[in-house]
């Protein structure tokens, strides 16, 4: 505010004034009229006074004039040919008609992993450095592998913030530290403490499309009870009501929207309509997909003429091998996969229409990313439940198709009482014509992802595809160089960590612009490689991602120092298909050293850090706490904060005053893919242990529970983590269930739900209560108290 040189006087009779017309010298009335306080001459006061003019100080621009909006897509769990946009058999038109406006990447690159890709994404920094170097829920205490994004390393979201910018996130965030995402924060390292003003969508790494774990800002929120409900659906349409209020409120402030669906990561949920228009497309299976992919990659120029075609690993089975019995259920989940991936795409396409409808398309610079990582091998074999991969639980097929038949069939496979998940030979059949899947740092089947460009007003379309080597943590340093900002050197009060990466943007004009990255390092579960100058160089590491139970076999033998690295000339081999180690010795030796010391600089050491936990499922990240008190109110405590029901020694004690014939969840962990539950069903009392869907454990009382006060015990004991466990239920002092569980689940039985009390939200556990939903309890529940032993 500027001060004009006139008189300034504050007056006392002013204030008397208003007590005389004030009734009874008391406040003014409503209504009341107070005339302006007589101008006091220099004489009465002596000083200055304000006259009624005022000039507001000028706000700060910190921007040019034009500065593009920002809307970065990121999907989930695909791979580089899924897409008919390039050569696929997935139909991408949203995908297409982004590229026809604008230009593509070829050999643009990502982690391998979900957590990873995207930390890097948002702070323009390598996984490690910014302590990402495996997904949130694995995190440990290795400087790389905390899971938490360092305030020296601030996101994009919270640089463009002061500039001007409003932000919002939408959809899957998994940034955020597993045993730091309850009601109780801290909040610091959610989206909102990242910078973003607005967030919807869900923070662990995956979530059903039916029943999501959602939060807007700092709130959960219960999707509805709708047959008609898909969350990606629902990010695309509260995405485009977010733009609209930016336009009402802020139509002089450029956005940046960061919009990454849970789709294509498993489960893989949508309706059938969409997974039926693939039915007979994928019958002849993986081998024969990749042939004809291939043959279409080169036709279209997305890939040079001379590439090769890699062969599938050993470890991988052929589709020849599939027993024909078997065949149905793996071309169903390659459908209904498809279906989910057209469905995506589709959505946003809403979005870019939106775009449109409110008139800042032209300068909306959109970055299409396809994939945080190669597709995903986690189904394995074939999955209704792809969190045994996770938890490196034995299976087979048969059992799945076994315990699918008791669900419904085939006809369930995309429904939300499955988790199901394609074979993993679909995803290498995905990565055409590169080498491995999602999980693989050493090969581009997990790390090499399609980005396509659009920006009307600042990129001319261009087919043609820009094949210099960059890497996801290249975009936060593109953007910052078309806006028009540098680097800052401290953000928030902190002093902040260089950037990793190199703008992209000499590209736009010139599609064979000489490559301006020199070195990038790639780690993941000790899978590894470096890209030096055209060369790489790599090696596989003891984690094998399509047969996770075998790894704990290969992993006592492991020794880093002894693996065998590959060598590749990528100016000449755009796949990885020929080695040339030992034809180029010295040159390996000299990669191998370089890849050290990047290592050693990014905190990716120890080498194989993010395997820790997986096969030390003792030290998952967890709750500190041993004991609980929790009543009625205890609802969405996510499952890596809550107390470790099916996997630890425990007693939890429930106090209760019942009617006749009560039913209702007393507690519950979990969700419809794996957990456990105690409720009661007309007045009996029933627990069940759901060992991720193959098996089913259950304990029922032979007699209904007599209206009254009772305290009801249950105890569970097993030696470890994925032991066998013994249940016994007591009432009162007395017996009356139990039950053996065979194995249970040592990591965790889902990635997203939660333990409640009274209640069963998000998807049920037990399918005796499904169509009960959310199946309140309708007594009174005291306390219930959990002991771990």
């Amino acid at each position: 505010m500027k001060l004009h040189r006139h008189r300034f006087v504050v007056l006392s009779a002013y204030l008397g004034l208003l007590a005389i017309l004030s009734p009874a010298h008391g406040q003014p009335q409503y209504g009341t009229v107070l005339p302006f306080p007589p101008t006091p001459t220099a004489s009465e006061a002596g000083e200055t006074i304000l006259d009624s003019t005022m000039e507001w100080r000028e706000q700060p621009q910190r921007l040019g004039p034009d500065a593009p909006n920002v809307l970065i897509v990121l999907i989930d769990d695909v791979g580089f040919a899924q897409n008919d946009t390039f050569g696929g058999e997935i139909h991408t038109p949203t995908l297409s008609r982004l590229l026809n406006e604008g230009i593509c990447y070829n050999r643009f690159h990502t982690t391998s992993i979900c957590s990873p890709t995207r930390a890097a994404l948002l702070t323009g920094r390598n996984h490690h450095r910014v302590g990402n170097g495996t997904i949130a829920e694995r995190a440990s205490d290795f400087d790389g592998y905390t899971g938490v994004i360092p305030k020296t390393s601030a996101t994009i979201a919270e640089v463009l913030h002061h500039y001007g910018y409003r932000s919002a996130a939408f959809g899957k965030w998994h940034n955020t530290p597993a045993n730091q995402t309850t009601a109780m924060g801290p909040f610091d390292r959610w989206p909102t403490g990242h910078g973003f003003d607005y967030f919807y969508g869900f923070l662990a790494g995956e979530t059903s499309q039916y029943e999501p774990r959602l939060y807007e800002n700092l709130n959960p929120v219960e999707p509805p009870h709708d047959e008609e409900y898909h969350l990606t659906e629902d990010m695309a349409d509260k995405a485009i009501a977010w733009l609209k209020q930016h336009q009402a409120f802020s139509p002089d402030k450029p956005f940046f929207m960061y919009w990454a669906p849970g789709a294509a990561h498993g489960p893989h949920h949508v309706f059938s309509e969409w997974a039926d228009k693939y039915k007979g497309k994928f019958d002849d299976g993986w081998d024969a997909y990749r042939e004809r992919v291939f043959k279409r990659q080169k036709e279209l120029g997305w890939i040079p003429e001379d590439s090769k075609l890699t062969p599938r690993p050993d470890t991988l089975a052929s589709w020849d091998s599939i027993p024909e019995s078997q065949r149905a259920f793996q071309r169903r989940l390659m459908e209904v996969f498809a279906g989910l991936v057209e469905h995506t795409d589709a959505q946003v396409g809403k979005l870019i229409d939106g775009l449109e409808e409110l008139g800042v398309r032209d300068n909306t610079i959109v970055l299409y990313i396809w994939g945080d990582n190669g597709a995903s091998a986690e189904g394995q074999q074939g999955s209704i439940s792809e969190l045994l991969a996770q938890n490196n639980i034995p299976n087979t097929v048969e059992q799945q198709m076994e315990a699918l038949e008791q669900l419904g069939g085939l006809e369930t496979l995309g429904s939300a009482k499955t988790d199901n998940m394609y074979h993993a030979g679909w995803a290498w059949a995905g990565d055409t014509p590169l080498r491995s899947t999602k999980l693989v740092a050493a090969h581009f089947g997990g790390t090499r992802n399609p980005l396509v460009i659009s920006w009307p007003k600042g990129i001319q379309p261009d087919e043609t595809p820009r094949s210099q080597f960059h890497h996801v943590n290249d975009v936060v340093p593109t953007l910052y160089d078309i806006i028009g900002i540098k680097q800052p050197k401290q953000v928030n009060g902190f002093e902040q960590d260089p950037i990793d990466g190199v703008s992209m943007a000499y590209t736009f004009a010139n599609a064979n612009a000489k490559g301006q990255k020199k070195t990038q390092y790639f780690e993941n579960n000790a899978s590894r490689g470096i890209y030096h100058d055209g060369w790489f160089a790599c090696t596989f590491g003891p984690f094998l991602p399509w047969d996770t139970p075998s790894t704990g076999e290969r992993l006592k033998a492991w020794n880093p120092s002894q693996e065998v690295w590959e060598l590749y000339d990528l100016t000449e081999d755009f796949s990885q298909a020929t080695d040339l180690a030992d034809d180029e010795p010295q040159r390996l030796a000299e990669m191998k050293k370089l890849f050290l010391a990047e290592a050693k600089a990014n905190k990716a050491l120890p080498i194989g850090g993010g395997l820790w936990t997986r096969f030390h499922p003792e030290d998952v990240i967890s709750t500190p706490y041993r004991s609980w008190r929790f009543d009625a109110t205890t609802r969405r405590m996510p499952e890596f904060t809550a107390p470790g029901l099916g996997k630890k020694s425990n007693v939890v004690t429930v106090e209760v005053e019942v009617d006749e014939n009560a039913s209702g969840v007393l507690y519950a962990l979990g969700g419809g893919s794996g957990g456990l539950t105690l409720y009661m069903d007309q007045g009996k009392l029933v627990y069940e242990y759901n060992m991720l869907l193959i098996e089913r454990y259950r304990a029922e009382a032979a007699k209904t529970l007599p209206a009254g006060e009772h305290s009801i015990e249950v105890t569970t004991t097993l030696a470890r983590p994925g032991a066998s466990a013994t249940v016994v239920i007591n009432v009162d002092g007395e017996e009356v269930a139990r039950t053996s569980v065979k194995r249970t689940v040592p990591a965790a039985f889902t990635a997203s739900e939660t333990f409640d009390v009274g209640v069963d939200l998000g998807s049920p556990v037990s399918r005796d209560y499904a169509k009960r939903r959310p199946f309140e309890f309708n007594g009174v529940i005291k306390e219930v108290t959990v002991a771990l032993e």
